[in-house]
């Protein structure tokens, strides 16, 4: 009677669930497999790199129930794509971030594809450009949204954790590595200054300078306000050439990254709209003669005016869709 009852419960379970077939097993088989050479693999180094071998085996054959974030890039010094490198830096730093994350799964991977090393995974998927990055999502194929929008949102690794954490729902706290640049030239300017101060301690009347302390200040918000310190934590390059025309970048296309130059660039901007303003100040406050000071006050203008539209112009060539212009559109 028991051996009746057990062999009904094994029918009846059979008939819900039925048996693994050979195929069902060798699909689970290989998918063990493609996880565990993936988690090796990322367990030596953040980011996956691949050729169109190992792309069409782990990337676009089924069975799979991990997401592949790739990016397609091309470093090899005679691509001369200064980009790739800078995109290659965070994508990395994001990467990393995820490895060495507590809440690390498989549920995500991050590889790149050189094109010089997977050519064809370029030309299967109609690619003419890098750095681009994808997102193969766990079911179905990549959708329009699976592209990241580079021009737009830019290659900080912030933005793309954003974007990772929309598709997949996988939210990723970026950690940067330490950057002692910064500290170490503060703490240089400040043994310059107490060497400075101690050389001249018997007369100290130059620490009431009032104009000496207004440019000194005045230099710190010019320095601060073109992104200097941005230089300092990622270290762009100071422009880009464009491999196929020759063409030289200064201004940065993406409001997420900029040139060493458009630092410069907009340091001397500012400080022109600066100047500007000190003559108009000059001029309605002088006691000179009416004739220098309405020099003043036309010079000053013209400067506010012409050199704020030009700030207003890089601002609209980085923040995409910004309606307002002036002088310069």
């Amino acid at each position: 009677m028991r051996l009746h009852k057990v062999c009904i419960v094994f029918l009846l379970f059979i008939t819900l669930y039925g048996i693994p077939s050979d195929g069902q097993k060798k699909k689970e088989m290989l998918l063990s497999e493609k996880v565990g050479q993936l988690m090796d693999w990322a367990s030596k180094r953040a980011v996956i790199r691949m050729n169109g071998d190992k792309f069409r085996r782990l990337v676009k054959a089924p069975p799979r129930n991990y997401s592949v974030v790739v990016m397609f890039t091309a470093l090899q010094p005679q691509r001369q794509c200064v980009v790739c490198k800078q995109a290659d830096e965070e994508y990395q730093i994001l990467a990393n971030s995820w490895r060495y994350s507590s809440a690390f799964t498989n549920k995500i991977f991050f590889a790149a594809v050189d094109f010089d090393e997977g050519s064809d995974v370029f030309h299967m998927m109609n690619m003419n450009s890098a750095p681009t990055f994808m997102h193969f999502p766990s079911k179905g194929k990549p959708k329009r949204a699976d592209t990241y929008d580079l021009p737009v949102r830019g290659f900080a690794a912030e933005q793309l954790a954003r974007w990772i954490a929309d598709r997949t729902d996988v939210v990723i706290r970026v950690i940067r590595p330490p950057n002692y640049a910064g500290p170490l030239m503060l703490g240089f300017l400040l043994a310059v200054i107490g060497g400075l101060v101690y050389l001249r301690r018997n007369n100290l009347d130059f620490l009431y300078n009032r104009n000496a302390w207004a440019f000194a200040a005045l230099c710190f918000v010019l320095i601060m306000t073109s992104g200097q310190m941005w230089n300092h934590i990622r270290g762009p390059p100071y422009a880009h050439k464009n491999p196929n025309t020759g063409q030289v970048s200064y201004i940065h296309g993406s409001s997420q990254a900029q040139f060493v130059a458009e630092t410069h660039i907009v340091l001397l901007f500012n400080a022109a709209v600066t100047l500007g303003m000190v003559l108009l100040h000059e001029a309605a406050t002088s006691d000179m003669e009416i004739g220098k000071r309405k020099i003043m006050c036309v010079a000053g203008i013209g400067l506010v005016v012409f050199f704020y539209s030009w700030l207003l112009s890089i601002f609209k060539a980085k923040y995409h869709g910004y309606p307002y212009s002036l002088l310069i559109g």
